[in-house]
């Protein structure tokens, strides 16, 4: 039986999926940005700079000609919206750091206290720790196969008289915490190399 989320869970979830939407537009512009210049020659441009959008009047292309008008007006916009995207992931983070240092240490059982203690754990950051807890581990997942079924990490057997063959993963689960769950699996055998989990996988 499915269990239906309390408006107060719902709502808990919003500003990590904001921030996932946020990040997904975010590379849209980067890669429409970077197309644009490289139709142009011009691959050392460097959006992560503050001063990018002054920069453009000095690009020259491969032929060594400054950029077209139209060009340069259309870069001009899509650098205006990167920035504000940017400014609107920041907003977010900091928005949960505040909320997690304002929440009383001593509430052990809070979702707050939950997310703080993941996050100890090395390779794990604030935004996995939140997705986690507030998708996955705030849910009365009854034990480890649930959670493995919730996720859609699960095998998917195919078996058909004598043929008996595994397809991969059955991903039918919430995609949000299987993709955070196998960068998390990746992230641990990356800063945790000499654990016993590691040496055993």
């Amino acid at each position: 039986m499915a269990a239906i989320p309390t408006i107060e869970e719902e709502d808990a979830r919003r500003p990590s999926r904001e921030r996932e939407s946020l990040v997904g537009e975010q590379t849209r512009l980067v890669n429409r940005i970077k197309a644009v210049l490289t139709r142009l020659g011009i691959r050392s441009f460097r959006l992560s700079l503050r001063s990018a959008a002054d920069r453009l009047a000095a690009i020259r292309t491969a032929e060594g000609t400054p950029l077209p008008d139209n060009t340069c007006a259309e870069l001009s916009r899509l650098l205006a919206r990167l920035s504000l995207m940017r400014e609107r992931i920041r907003t977010i983070e900091q928005e949960r750091l505040r909320r997690l240092a304002a929440a009383p240490a001593a509430a052990a059982s809070g979702l707050h206290a939950m997310v703080r203690l993941i996050a100890r754990i090395i390779g794990i950051g604030f935004e996995t720790a939140d997705m986690l807890v507030h998708e996955a581990l705030s849910r009365g997942l009854r034990d480890r196969r649930a959670v493995a079924r919730y996720a859609g990490l699960t095998g998917s057997p195919d078996e058909s008289g004598q043929r008996r063959r595994e397809k991969g993963l059955a991903r039918s689960g919430n995609a949000r915490v299987r993709r955070g769950m196998i960068q998390l699996a990746w992230r641990f055998l990356s800063f945790q190399k000499d654990s016993d989990l590691a040496q055993w996988y």
